[in-house]
């Protein structure tokens, strides 16, 4: 069941490298560098420390509390579920992946567990996230698949859907060959960041810009756009705080140009079972790229 589809013809523009234009010219050209995306099955010949970079972005501070390596070998374990994004060919390095796990088949597997708790703790810590810490408080815990993703940071959100789309096939396909992939809900790990003051500024003894005060409800933003609409479709859903804090000028290293620093937070989207396919559709029609 390999797969080897293309993203034809998508241009991905590399801006600041604008040149002159000559004298009867009215705008600056953008140089413009055309991508060829290739989805792949999980390789485990080649995809061990590619899966196991971006596993390490995906929980950011708090990677170091699992055993990524045993992580990645479970993924690279189900080759014909899932799915990679690269541009090199089948022997490079992914920029994304997308898979599920099944938490109740592998929940006797160390990292698993260690997962588990980890949610656990971190929903039951967080009202909105109230159903899904009886869910994994239960025992045994329902057949709830995990489904963990993570891209570069500048993969354009074009390359989700095809994922999600696939993924969705090969389940069914599994279910069809009574392979143990018919899940209750699905648990989405993700990240998402809050705009924080930045240290530097408060440190100077210039006066400050005024800033405008936004009471207690502080604004989230999503790393993944996809993660808004899956929300949507949730049960239920909320940031987490990581139990390992970045270190106090991490956030003003992320400022890029801007006033503000940032600061980020775990993620997690509970989806009931039968529903994951519509909010699927409307992540595809949301990405859709312009015509």
């Amino acid at each position: 069941m390999g797969k080897r589809k293309e993203l034809k013809d998508n241009d991905v523009e590399m801006g600041g490298t604008g040149r002159p234009v000559e004298d009867d010219e009215s705008d600056e050209e953008m140089d413009m560098v055309n991508v060829d995306f290739e989805w792949f099955d999980p390789q485990p010949a080649v995809d061990f420390h590619g899966l196991k970079n971006l596993l390490r972005q995906l929980f950011d501070a708090d990677s170091q509390i699992f055993d990524l390596s045993a992580l990645a070998d479970l993924i690279l374990a189900q080759p014909l579920l899932g799915s990679t994004v690269k541009v090199d060919g089948n022997e490079s390095d992914p920029y994304a992946f997308l898979t599920v796990l099944n938490m109740q088949e592998h929940k006797d597997k160390p990292v698993i567990k260690d997962l588990t708790s980890y949610l656990q703790r971190k929903a039951s810590s967080s009202p909105s996230l109230a159903p899904l810490s009886e869910l994994l408080s239960q025992s045994p815990i329902p057949p709830i698949g995990l489904i963990l993703t993570e891209r570069l940071i500048n993969m354009p959100a074009e390359v989700v859907p095809p994922m999600y789309s696939m993924l969705l096939e090969e389940i069914a396909w599994a279910i069809e060959d009574k392979e143990p992939y018919n899940f209750s809900h699905y648990l989405i790990v993700s990240k998402t960041y809050e705009e924080v003051e930045s240290k530097l500024d408060m440190e100077e003894s210039r006066p400050q810009k005024k800033k405008k005060k936004s009471g207690s409800n502080v604004e989230r933003f999503f790393f993944h756009p996809e993660d808004e609409v899956l929300e949507r479709h949730a049960i239920c859903s909320g940031s987490i705080e990581y139990t390992h804090k970045h270190d106090e000028g991490l956030s003003d290293s992320k400022r890029a140009f801007q006033d503000l620093g940032i600061k980020t937070s775990g993620s997690l989207i509970l989806i009931d079972g039968p529903k994951l396919e519509a909010a699927v559709k409307d992540v595809t029609d949301y990405l859709k790229p312009p015509v």
